[in-house]
């Protein structure tokens, strides 16, 4: 726990002298022109860099290696982890898996240059991890406009820790996160195209297809009644149709029916987050979402995530689903946050959102030890 604490706190303090304002308005396609360089800027193929960009990239450079390195080199870290070796055991013998075909495929490909014994293993997870790692990082780079913020809630929220679990979904939950990009400048094809080699790996993340080109509709037009009455009637098809959606659902995932998943439970917890950040997103309405089309884009995502989670906790592990909607709160809470035009107002909330995350980082790091987590205790192939 100290090493897991020891790191969030060390990416925390170096996230402080980041400030990505300049490349989120780059990378959102903003119309407006880029400043000029600085005293000392210098001119690369691609532009100019100026100072705090350069430190920008050494800033997260650093972040990235030591993300990379503490999943690189974990082992036996996470309750999916032996899970995860036998089956690159039964795809090397050609056997039949569950997983994707872009997964296999990729294990196959990496046991074509390691090998299939002793602890061949490790550079597949390692590749994994660097991927991961990778994607998420450069989402939060090239959306955050706070980037300290919204690396802080990714961090507390667990999500980087718990992509010691859940390889596959946690790969292309990342790629879900950093093809918005691609939503915002409304290159469509492109979008669908990382999601469709996304699942490839995980066949869950075509849902967002669907939902964020759905939100960003939404993020840009006026509401009128019927929109209302349609994103009620969704609703009420997840209290009144489960039958149905079950259906569906395990056409697709057949081997979750009458499993030890296939049971309604509610998470509070997110829940909660998810209650939380409407009721700030309404505060600050007016001044920060009304206006700005990503983050009404944010809004409506986590107005989703928040449905899914009260509605449709009839669905086999509904948080597979729901990320896609509540991840990106950890761009929206820190824009909902800035706006806050009293300064003292502004200065209280922030540090209730803190202190509020902070507690929450302290219960999942406990859990971390439960036998259906097993991120806590930290083992490594260097020392262990």
């Amino acid at each position: 726990m100290v090493l897991f604490v020891g790191v969030t706190v060390l990416v925390l303090l170096m996230a402080y002298f980041c400030n990505t304002e300049e490349s989120v308005q780059l990378h959102r396609g903003s119309s407006r022109p880029p400043a000029l360089p600085e005293a000392g800027g210098r001119h690369s193929g691609r532009g100019c860099i100026n100072r705090q960009q350069a430190l920008n990239l050494w800033i997260c450079g650093g972040i990235y290696v030591i993300l990379s390195a503490l999943s690189v080199c974990r082992i036996a870290s996470g309750n999916d982890y032996w899970v995860y070796t036998s089956m690159f055991s039964l795809i090397a013998q050609g056997r039949h898996v569950s997983s994707e075909f872009g997964f296999n495929a990729l294990v196959r490909f990496m046991q074509y240059f390691f090998g299939t014994e002793g602890y061949s293993y490790l550079p597949i997870f390692g590749l994994f991890s660097l991927l991961t790692v990778y994607f998420f990082l450069r989402a939060i780079y090239e959306q955050g406009d706070w980037f300290m913020g919204s690396l802080f809630l990714f961090l507390m929220n667990g999500y980087y820790f718990s992509s010691f679990n859940s390889v596959r979904y946690y790969l292309v939950l990342a790629i879900a996160l950093y093809s918005v990009k691609y939503v915002f400048r409304g290159e469509y094809l492109k979008f669908s195209l990382w999601i469709l080699a996304a699942a490839t790996f995980h066949k869950s993340v075509l849902v967002v297809i669907p939902l964020y080109l759905g939100a960003h509709w939404l993020a840009g037009i006026r509401l009128k009644r019927w929109h209302y009455v349609l994103g009620g009637l969704l609703v009420l098809s997840l209290v009144f149709g489960r039958d149905l959606y079950r259906f569906v659902i395990f056409k697709i995932y057949p081997y979750y029916e009458n499993s030890m998943f296939d049971t309604v439970e509610y998470s509070l917890t997110n829940i909660g987050k998810c209650v939380g950040t409407v009721v700030l997103s309404l505060f600050c309405y007016g001044r920060v979402v009304r206006g700005n089309r990503h983050n009404r884009f944010y809004f409506f995502l986590n107005l989703g995530g928040l449905a899914l989670y009260t509605c449709g906790a009839f669905i086999p592990e509904v948080s597979r689903v729901a990320y896609y909607l509540v991840l990106p709160q950890i761009f929206l809470i820190p824009h909902l946050l800035r706006g806050i035009g009293n300064k003292i107002l502004r200065r209280l909330l922030t540090a209730g959102t803190v202190l509020t995350f902070t507690v929450y980082f302290a219960l999942f790091l406990r859990s971390a030890y439960d036998v259906n987590v097993r991120l806590l205790p930290y083992l490594n192939w260097i020392f262990n």
